[in-house]
């Protein structure tokens, strides 16, 4: 059996490696167009920061490695030029010798990635403006900032955020302009919205809803950002993290089937329109695994495991995908943003009945010292509480919840199964009642009915916002709602939501006589948890109450979000 595969990292290294291991005697000839076969592409903006000190650590598995213990034909600094599939050959050039050579197959695996966006505008090519995919890019983004005082990232996505960090942790003065009105687009809006608060207080700045249109040089060195609102900004150097484009020249030339955004269109078990022709990694369009919709999401995990599927069904294992989530997460300085699944946009988009929760507990027992607080955010079937997708994010622990989370919707699990999760416990871990199952409390309350709830999106008005009430706080949208604020005076007093009527929690029970009995009424604590016992009692009462979801510091976050946009 002759194996080649076009592109490694991570979904072709990994097929390479596990296709040694189920036959000994295969040829095997990894192609790859950089200098090295098998690098930690998610590792470099650490490196560009100087938290990783050693360029060595991301070299993940050297060449000699992958020739002496898995006896792979690794031909570095070598480019595929072309696939003839009649034949079952493929051209490949050396880079540093520009001598062609024509390798054949019995089946092929491409992992040619996906390369970063340069948007058309004036100046995208400077010298000064950079990307970053592999260690080239990463040696010279470290040089750059060696001395630099300033930059400017373009888009504040995943690699946008790291860049961000990485850059202000070398000292330098970072501005973010991002298109959309939130950093971080696919996740819903009020939940990074304290991400985006956490950026600004380490200083940097946010330009959203804004865009680059033209970069130039200027006279006393660096370049100059020119944004759509007309502003523009200085900067030593720009780094663009737009997103990326599958690279897929060589697929498409080969007339191999390509989805409408540009990713090679596999089975599930990874196999392309030629059946002899195998494609894992950034460059494929699949199935969300969720409700089976064509998706590309660039993400290491997926590729590693679609190398492994590949390589398993080329040497007849029955191996299948099961599609992608979108698993992710990022880390902004000391917070941490993840997420799995769909986001709430997604669902609205793709027209999917759904309902959400919001939570906000600590990270493990508040008698412990050092609990961190998180927001937690469950989408869930209306009908079936099958969980959809969460977004969490905070300080500590929110990455193990998710993680959680994540597997639960692998095994299809509802917001009831949540209820009854059993995850380890110890002061310092966790709770006796733990993130997850709050989070499947408060659902599976909403769904049985014990608790209706109001979500925040429909009390943020549009209005700035600002201290408290008289000081421009977002109004309630309309005159029909009642809100009831059941926190402490004290807490009322700090910040409340604008008309709201402080009855504390404590005492509602004795001041039902002061509530309408001819409008619904919304009762509010800050987390949510008051809001609920407020809310059972009212409705016992004989009232039209419901529980404002997450309380009054999810309103915050939206109104944070709002005020952005």
């Amino acid at each position: 059996m002759r194996v080649v595969i076009v592109g490694a990292v991570a979904g072709g290294a990994s097929a390479a490696a596990r296709a040694r291991r189920l036959d000994e005697s295969a040829e095997i000839t990894l192609i790859e167009r950089g200098e090295a076969p098998s690098f930690a592409n998610c590792g470099l903006p650490y490196f560009v920061g100087g938290v990783i000190e050693s360029r060595n650590k991301l070299l993940v598995t050297p060449t000699q490695r992958l020739i002496d213990r898995y006896k792979l034909d690794v031909r570095t600094r070598t480019e595929a030029l072309a696939i003839d599939r009649r034949a079952k050959t493929v051209t490949v050039s050396k880079l540093d010798t520009d001598e062609v050579e024509t390798l054949s197959y019995d089946k092929l695996i491409l992992s040619p990635g996906a390369s970063p966006l340069r948007p058309p505008f004036p100046g995208a090519d400077l010298p000064t403006v950079f990307t970053l995919r592999d260690l080239k890019d990463a040696d010279q983004l470290h040089a750059a900032a060696a001395g630099a005082k300033r930059a400017v990232i373009i888009g504040g996505g995943f690699i946008g955020l790291e860049m961000t960090e990485n850059l202000v942790h070398r000292g330098l003065d970072v501005s973010v302009v991002e298109l959309a009105p939130q950093i971080l687009p696919p996740w819903d809006a009020e939940m990074v919205a304290p991400v985006a608060d956490h950026l600004r207080s380490r200083g940097v700045k946010l330009h959203l809803g804004d865009a680059a249109e033209a970069i130039e040089e200027v006279d006393e060195g660096g370049v100059r950002v020119k944004l759509r609102s007309g502003e523009s900004l200085e900067a030593d150097f720009v780094v663009l993290s737009i997103g990326v484009r599958p690279e897929n020249k060589l697929a498409v030339d080969a007339g191999l089937e390509i989805g409408p955004r540009g990713g090679i269109v596999v089975n599930r078990n990874m196999q392309t329109s030629d059946p002899d022709v195998y494609a894992v990694g950034d460059a494929v369009q699949v199935n969300h695994f969720i409700d089976g919709s064509p998706v590309q999401i660039p993400l290491g995990g997926p590729a590693n495991r679609q190398g492994r599927i590949a390589a398993d069904h080329v040497f007849g294992r029955d191996s299948e995908y099961r599609g992608t989530q979108g698993t992710a997460v990022v880390g902004v300085f000391d917070m941490t943003a993840t997420m799995t699944g769909f986001s709430e946009k997604a669902l609205a988009a793709a027209g999917i009945p759904h309902l959400k929760a919001y939570v906000h507990p600590g990270n493990h027992a508040g008698y412990y010292p050092g609990a961190q607080g998180m927001t937690l955010k469950l989408l869930f079937a209306p009908d079936t509480g099958r969980i959809l997708g969460a977004e969490a994010v905070g300080g500590a622990g929110v990455d193990k919840r998710i993680d959680v989370l994540a597997v639960a919707i692998q095994a299809g699990m509802t917001v009831y199964d949540l209820e009854e999760m059993e995850l380890a416990y110890a002061p310092q871990y966790g709770s006796a009642k733990d993130p997850v199952n709050m989070a499947g409390f408060v659902a599976s309350g909403i769904l049985r009915g014990d608790q209706p709830v109001v979500h925040s999106a429909t009390l943020v008005g549009t209005a700035p916002g600002g201290a408290g009430e008289g000081a421009g706080y977002l109004p309630p949208a309309g005159p029909d709602r009642f809100l009831l604020d059941v926190r402490t005076p004290e807490e009322f007093h700090q910040g409340h939501i604008f008309g709201a009527k402080n009855i504390p929690i404590d005492e509602l029970r004795g001041r039902l006589d002061e509530l309408p009995r001819d409008k619904p009424i919304t009762a509010y604590c800050q987390v949510g948890m008051r809001g609920y016992l407020a809310t059972r009692v009212l409705l016992q009462n004989g009232f039209d109450a419901a529980n404002l979801s997450g309380g009054y510091k999810t309103y915050q976050q939206h109104a944070s979000a709002t005020s952005a946009s």
